[in-house]
């Protein structure tokens, strides 16, 4: 069994970042140079009285990845992040950061952290929170010119000598933030980032994400807004009543192509066409053909030509990730489907 301290990488990972339930001693050795990853998770379960928060999850993200962890409220989001932290104890499995097996305090002494709810003392000024915080951690005291640096990243320039009381909800969440970021950490989990932020705010916290991208620094992004994380991300997990209900890449997940295609109403001969491809009428005129590639496009034209189909509109697209979500937490048909799908797309 490998201390606290011990960097493992966890036997049969797949490409998608989910592991099996196991033991993290499986595989691991740092004298041929295998990191482990940021986070690592194996069987985590967790039930409060009735209600099962988690499931047996196991998943993995690896060092410098923006991973979008999404899913309906309930689905054990917010849970499985405060586990992590050693907020919450859970009822089974074993998980590790940065190689350093959870709850123990040495797991979170790289890790940032934005929780969803927060509130600062409200007599202290910006500068005077990240001092106190700082100091929380365990860190050295950084320079005036530092934290100026620190708030003018999270869009609080000129704010130095304003009380956090008078700060509006958008304001405090981009303090937090600021707090998320003191001291470098190798690993950030941001839990719904940009709930209470404006267009400019969303986007300030993009740009940040990115930047902590581009230094290698691990992300871990729960967040509501799909098409930020969509923005952001190298891969995406979902959850879906505590269990991990799918995970990949989004050139995995969003990669089916589909075709769009107005036509006039269509004859029997176009309908029969159609069919042949596994055509679906959306309405509006609309029929789509999922899985079809773009190469095999002008075939498509080509056979509607020939039956006589009059042809408006031909929009080859790409699912959106909000359509993936739909698609995994409530596949069409299935029981408890709440959504109804929208016709926005992503141009490929």
């Amino acid at each position: 069994m490998p201390t606290a301290d011990t960097g493992a990488v966890p036997a049969g990972a797949t490409s998608d970042g989910v592991v099996p339930a196991g033991n993290p001693s499986d595989v691991g050795d740092p004298a041929r140079g295998r990191v482990s990853p940021a986070i690592w998770c194996s069987g985590v379960s967790k039930r409060f009285r009735k209600h099962q928060a988690l499931d047996a999850v196991s998943l993995q993200v690896g060092r410098g990845e923006v991973v979008g962890l999404l899913g309906p409220n309930g689905a054990g989001k917010t849970t499985l992040i405060k586990i992590m932290l050693g907020l919450v104890h859970a009822d089974a499995g074993e998980l590790m950061l940065l190689g350093r097996r959870v709850p123990a305090p040495s797991s979170r002494t790289a890790v940032g952290y934005l929780p969803e709810l927060f509130r600062f003392q409200p007599w202290l000024t910006a500068p005077e929170v990240l001092r106190l915080h700082t100091r929380l951690a365990g860190l050295p005291v950084p320079a005036h010119r530092e934290l100026h640096e620190a708030l003018a990243a999270v869009g609080l320039s000129g704010r130095d000598a304003e009380r956090v009381g008078g700060f509006s909800k958008g304001m405090q969440q981009r303090l937090g933030l600021a707090v998320a970021l003191l001291g470098r950490p190798e690993l950030v989990i941001l839990d719904e980032p940009t709930s209470a932020l404006d267009p400019v705010g969303r986007a300030d916290v993009r740009e940040v994400v990115l930047a902590l991208r581009e230094r290698g620094t691990t992300v871990l992004l729960n967040s509501h807004l799909i098409g930020e994380v969509e923005r952001v991300c190298d891969r995406v997990v979902i959850l879906d009543r505590g269990r991990v209900a799918t995970a990949g890449t989004l050139d995995d997940l969003l990669g089916e192509s589909e075709v769009r295609v107005r036509l006039a109403t269509p004859t029997t001969a176009v309908r029969d066409v159609l069919e042949r491809y596994g055509a679906r009428e959306q309405g509006d005129g609309w029929t789509v053909v999922r899985g079809l590639d773009r190469e095999a496009v002008p075939e498509l034209v080509h056979g509607l030509v020939l039956a006589g189909a009059r042809i408006h509109a031909v929009e080859p697209t790409r699912i959106t990730l909000e359509e993936r979500l739909l698609d995994v937490l409530r596949p069409e048909g299935g029981p408890g489907q709440r959504a109804v799908r929208t016709d926005r797309r992503s141009p490929r």
